[in-house]
């Protein structure tokens, strides 16, 4: 490991990105001079993740083929290889998996003493737990992430949805106070790509654990956590029949949704999909709950700990892929520091890795699909197009694969798709405001409303702006933080419904 030293004179200080020509004078740095460790790679070995040359769908408590035969090639976004093989669910495919689950929740399932439910929950956390090498390293191929963020963030948090809820399984009497709560059926989780396991085990920990059959459709992008699981699953000892995971493109969900024998759609991804869902369902006896995109919003006043929120930024918007993560790309600084937050975000960008996500020292890993890459690059485009000022890092990309270098836009109008539109990629948009009532209308001035961020050294403050924010979720000094006992989700626009604590239990329940 050997470190390098900038020198920040100003002969020295990098020019703005070549995105634009504007060159905005680069504020001093607090330092005369900054390190930046040169870290020498350190990968994670491909062959943890133990893949299969091809996948089936799980139907009845084992794997079995596609009626109609029909495969879809499975690539690694970071270095477009292929992976493996996964199955292409049909219609006909989706219809036995629905009877198997509807078979599984009247024969045994339901039935079951809640109890014994709550130990096939127990036990699937725990082999979550002593796979995480295996299922990290196989979340981090398929879907681009870092392999420190498939680690250390996305599986202790998918353990511990089924150690929360498999706690629940035998007090659902407890849960809602002078209520009789029952399972409704047969579940049909749909989810997206950016957290593969913990949205499958936000789905299907609650559904389960109230009693209820699942049949889970994991994104055509990233299936193989889903697969994976289902094999843990069996091998926790729940019935056949009780998990399911049908794997497809858009008509394998489609045919799930419409499917009269499901009682819930629970759902994860695009806004418009979730728009579509929900007219689909109106007018049925049928339930949806929905977590739809966002475009979250981080306000910093002047007296908050400015490093500390410099980090949360990094690792909200620069760092992450997750649903309410990546949709964090709008930030609102206080005059009075916008300067010092903008200067101090420029020189973190500069120490960021871009790269292989297997490599334990990457920061930013690969984009899952070229299409969202080129979505990513659009955006900029606009915002280039509309006259912002950008930033970019000299960042050693790499040729190959889905990446993208992180980027700040400043001189940003909330007019701008920057600040109106979801932007799933490194790109951050910063606009500054002078009163707390002014930071508030900007951050509600969206159809979306998934999470916001604030940072201030005001408790008071703090509880007064979470109350006028039109999101789900407020965290406060602090972003991304997660836990199973807390619920989450969006409002407006960003969802129907929550995830996570009691809350997320009563989706998954009737109450007489």
């Amino acid at each position: 490991m050997k470190a390098t030293t900038k020198i920040t004179a100003k002969a020295a200080v990098k020019p703005a990105s070549k995105l634009t020509n504007k060159k905005p004078a680069r504020p001093e740095r607090c330092l005369d001079f900054k390190t930046v460790w040169n870290y020498k790679a350190s990968p994670e070995s491909a062959e943890s993740a133990k893949l299969e040359k091809r996948y089936e769908l799980f139907i009845d408590g084992k794997f079995v083929p596609p009626s109609d035969g029909a495969y879809f090639a499975n690539f690694n976004p970071a270095t477009e290889a292929k992976l493996c093989e996964v199955a292409e669910g049909s219609p006909a495919d989706v219809d036995r998996a629905v009877k198997s689950a509807r078979a599984a929740f009247e024969g045994v399932w339901a039935k079951l003493p809640a109890h014994e439910r709550g130990k096939c929950l127990f036990r699937l956390a725990r082999l979550i737990q002593e796979r995480t090498s295996e299922l990290a390293v196989t979340e981090t191929l398929d879907t681009g992430k870092p392999i420190r963020e498939s680690r250390a963030f996305e599986l202790p948090l998918a353990a511990n949805q089924f150690f929360y809820y498999a706690g629940w399984a035998d007090k659902l009497g407890f849960a809602f106070p002078g209520r009789r709560p029952r399972p409704i059926g047969v579940v049909a989780g749909v989810i997206s790509w950016n957290f593969p396991l913990l949205m499958a085990a936000r789905k299907l920990a609650p559904a389960l654990a109230a009693g209820n059959t699942v049949v889970l459709k994991p994104s055509k992008t990233a299936p193989l956590a889903a697969l994976k699981l289902a094999r843990l699953a069996e091998e926790a000892g729940f019935p056949p029949g009780v998990v399911n995971v049908v794997t497809g493109g858009k008509a394998t969900g489609e045919a799930l949704v419409a499917h009269e024998g499901v009682a819930l759609v629970s759902f994860a991804g695009a806004t418009e999909t979730g728009k579509a869902i929900g007219k689909a369902l109106a007018g049925t006896a049928r339930r949806c709950a929905l977590e739809l995109g966002g475009k979250n919003a981080y306000l910093i006043f002047e007296d908050s700990a400015i490093d500390q929120a410099v980090d949360g930024i990094v690792d909200g918007v620069f760092l992450n892929q997750g649903p309410v993560l990546s949709a964090s790309s709008r930030l609102y600084v206080q005059e009075s520091i916008a300067k010092v937050v903008v200067r101090k975000l420029r020189d973190r960008l500069e120490t960021l890795n871009v790269g292989d996500p297997l490599d334990k020292n990457t920061d930013v890993g690969a984009l899952p699909t070229r299409e969202l890459l080129q979505r990513v690059q659009a955006h900029v485009k606009a915002g280039l197009a509309e006259g912002v000022t950008s930033y970019q890092a000299d960042q050693q990309v790499p040729k190959k694969g889905f990446f993208h270098a992180p980027v700040l836009f400043t001189d940003v109008a909330q007019s701008h798709r920057l600040t109106q539109e979801e932007v799933f990629g490194p790109v951050l948009a910063i606009q500054t405001f002078r009163t707390a009532e002014e930071a508030i209308e900007k951050a509600n001035n969206t159809p979306s409303g998934m999470a916001s961020g604030v940072w201030t050294d005001k408790g008071s403050r703090i509880f007064s702006i979470a109350r006028q924010l039109k999101t789900g979720v407020v965290w406060a000094n602090a972003y991304n933080k997660y836990d199973p006992t807390s619920p989450a989700g969006g409002c407006k626009e960003s969802g129907l419904g929550r995830d996570g604590g009691l809350h997320g239990l009563a989706s998954y329940v009737e109450l007489n």
